[in-house]
């Protein structure tokens, strides 16, 4: 059994990265609609919630079951609030049901909770022993044992190259091709450690640990996290009033270069216009304040 040491208040608290510059640039004050593409655990809507209108209103998506229920619980009962299992790509179909037409204002958080990371039988971090999971969301069949144990030698490679930026990846693959031919690979430590032995003494003096660009192209294959990027970000877009904004917090050099251009493309078909030439970053006291935010990359744009 995989034992759970943190209490759930340190489980359940969530660090809503770049909350200031985000409030900042889409003034929730003045939205009648927010939707909120990546509820998580609620940080970002709680703080939209404190400065919106009493009759103005919140859409809040997650496909996590957990992290909805979780964030249900800290935001209460509330007219003005709709949180919403789906994933963010499902928006056109979430807004038509609650009928809305045009929002104000939208936000996309890519990161992946502390809550997530840290449960253990979610088997996001090899921190601790944990099953050999990822899934986002629980009721998808797919996971991470099974694209580990069951994809062919080359289509691992190129996950781990394509996703993870992984240079070691052969070296990896081949490493954990042979070890399954004796055992599944069935939890997180295990997999670490086939990647530790695998990769060159040499990668060791990085300051991230080796199995870190691994674990990151597994999660992001299993959710299908890159490939519904663009089009979400343009039905979100779509979905705007004029002088509606976009807000997008990005993690890792993969999505930011999708945002980027997704953004560069809109602009150019007169959509939208980019109100962040460059990626608004976290300031030195909220990477102090919470380790999470420092690769965090924040780009905003405004409906046409």
């Amino acid at each position: 059994m995989y034992t759970q040491v943190l209490e759930m208040d340190e489980l359940t608290y969530h660090y809503p990265v770049m909350y200031r510059e985000i409030v900042g640039m889409i003034n929730p004050s003045e939205c009648n609609v927010i939707v909120d593409y990546t509820l998580s655990m609620g940080g970002h809507t709680l703080k939209f919630l404190d400065l919106m209108k009493e009759n103005a209103m919140l859409i809040g998506l997650d496909r996590d079951r957990d992290s909805l229920d979780i964030a249900s619980e800290k935001i209460g009962q509330r007219e003005n609030v709709k949180l919403v299992k789906a994933d963010f790509s499902k928006i056109d179909a979430v807004l038509d049901e609650l009928n809305i037409d045009k929002v104000d204002a939208v936000l996309f958080d890519f990161g992946i909770s502390m809550y997530q990371m840290k449960k253990i039988e979610r088997g996001f971090s090899f921190a601790n022993d944990g099953p050999l999971d990822m899934r986002m969301d629980k009721d998808v069949c797919i996971s991470a044992y099974d694209l580990v144990n069951n994809l062919s030698e080359s289509e691992l490679a190129d996950i781990f190259f394509r996703y993870g930026e992984e240079r070691f990846s052969r070296r990896i693959v081949r490493m954990i091709v042979s070890a399954r031919r004796d055992w599944p690979i069935t939890t997180t430590q295990q997999l670490a450690e086939l990647v530790v032995r695998a990769v060159p003494i040499r990668s060791f003096k990085y300051k991230i640990h080796p199995a870190t660009r691994v674990f990151q192209a597994l999660r992001i294959a299993v959710n299908n996290e890159l490939e519904v990027i663009a089009d979400s970000l343009k039905h979100a877009v779509g979905r705007l009033n004029s002088g509606g904004r976009i807000a997008v917090i990005s993690f890792h050099s993969l999505e930011d270069r999708i945002v980027k251009h997704t953004f560069k493309e809109l602009a150019a078909c007169g959509d939208i216009s980019i109100l962040t030439k460059k990626p608004l970053v976290p300031s030195e006291n909220e990477k102090n304040e919470n380790n999470a935010s420092r690769s965090a990359k924040l780009r905003v744009a405004q409906k046409s």
